[in-house]
């Protein structure tokens, strides 16, 4: 009998205090920052892409939620420094559970999540995020691909040599230089 009255308790307890209720759409709570979102295809400091179309993360997603075709670069037309890139690369974030196995299946880093949580909408259709969707922006100095190699001439020089380039100030610099 005495727990049911601790029952009553704790619900009046909780019925006469205020309410507390998240204006969510105006009042835009930053997350932590490490928190995973969407994901995110990364660019090398010159602009080409850091993904080479080996699908590890499509095998690594328990919610197969990932689509990757891979590529192969030319001379004229070159998107990473590798043989190949991904030229077809989906997400369907009506399947995706949001778990990271794909990031850490990711041998190149290509494959990261930002903050970004809003993945909510009307049509199933756009919630299946395409290539171009999902690259990183063009920071300054970065050139669009297809482009050449600007940081060195095979791709160990941007794969063992990448955190150099990565920290070096100076290299946006001289990929604006090659660049003209």
């Amino acid at each position: 009998m005495l727990e049911a009255f601790k029952g009553f308790g704790v619900t009046f307890g909780t019925m006469f205090k205020k309410v507390v209720t998240e204006q969510y759409p105006e009042d835009f709570r930053p997350t932590a920052p490490r928190y995973h979102g969407r994901h995110q295809l990364n660019r090398h400091p010159d602009g080409l892409e850091k993904c080479v179309g080996c699908e590890l993360c499509a095998w690594a997603c328990p919610a197969d939620a990932i689509y990757v075709e891979g590529g192969d670069n030319t001379e004229e037309e070159r998107f990473s420094p590798g043989e190949r890139y991904g030229s077809i690369y989906q997400i369907n974030y009506l399947r995706c559970i949001g778990c990271g196995l794909c990031v850490e299946a990711c041998p190149t880093r290509s494959l990261t999540m930002i903050n970004f949580y809003e993945l909510a909408d009307d049509n199933r259709q756009d919630l299946i995020y395409t290539k171009e969707q999902l690259m990183a922006p063009l920071l300054p100095g970065m050139e669009q691909p297809p482009h050449p190699m600007r940081l060195g001439d095979d791709e160990q020089d941007y794969y063992v040599h990448a955190p150099a380039h990565a920290k070096d100030p100076n290299v946006a610099d001289q990929v604006e230089e090659q660049v003209k």
